[in-house]
């Protein structure tokens, strides 16, 4: 078949509507090759729809521009990777205070973020400290676009259940400002 000008222009049009009327649901995701990231030492897979969301952030310094994002999670990952054995990067994925998603494990791939959760649930960190303060309202609108096109994908369960990662294991992630947000989102439930 062979491609047109109108026919590319049509496309373009249906693209942009999609996007203007909110049926694009999916956010843009940077896949780890993008990023600077190594190929994980080994896969384990999940099996869709996933039942669990946790929350986290990485307690890094914060990004709001690709390089800065790139060197982030590649330093994260080595760390991951070198110093605590992880297969890969611990988290599924990851969003910047550009409004970005990063590629982590990505969908159907086991992650090694939170103990007891990691095979039927998707970790998701935003990158920096949210102990005082919330990440970017873009930050914030790109994780509940992530949620959404995991739904609509069936990646993640309609009915999944949304969590921080302070519910489930010991510790102050995603930080007391951000694990207060995430209480007014769908899907948050106080018992895991």
């Amino acid at each position: 078949m062979k491609v047109t000008l109108l026919t590319l222009f049509l496309d373009l049009i249906i693209c942009i509507n999609n996007v203007s009327s909110g049926k694009n649901e999916c956010p843009r995701i940077k896949l780890k090759r993008q990023w600077g990231g190594r190929p994980a030492k080994g896969l384990t897979y999940q099996v869709p729809p996933i039942r669990y969301v946790i929350i986290h952030h990485t307690v890094s310094s914060e990004c709001d521009e690709f390089l800065k994002c790139a060197e982030i999670l590649q330093n994260t990952q080595n760390y991951h990777m070198n110093d605590l054995h992880y297969e890969d990067i611990g988290y599924n994925f990851l969003i910047g205070n550009d409004g970005v998603v990063y590629e982590g494990t990505g969908w159907g791939v086991r992650g090694a973020h939170t103990y007891g959760y990691n095979m039927n649930g998707t970790g998701i960190a935003f990158i920096g400290n949210f102990a005082d303060k919330l990440p970017s309202r873009s930050a914030l609108n790109a994780a509940k676009k992530l949620l959404a096109c995991g739904v609509k994908e069936d990646e993640l369960d309609r009915n999944y259940l949304l969590l921080a990662a302070s519910q489930v294991i010991s510790t102050q992630s995603p930080g007391l400002i951000l694990y207060n947000e995430i209480q007014d989102w769908d899907h948050w439930t106080i018992n895991p």
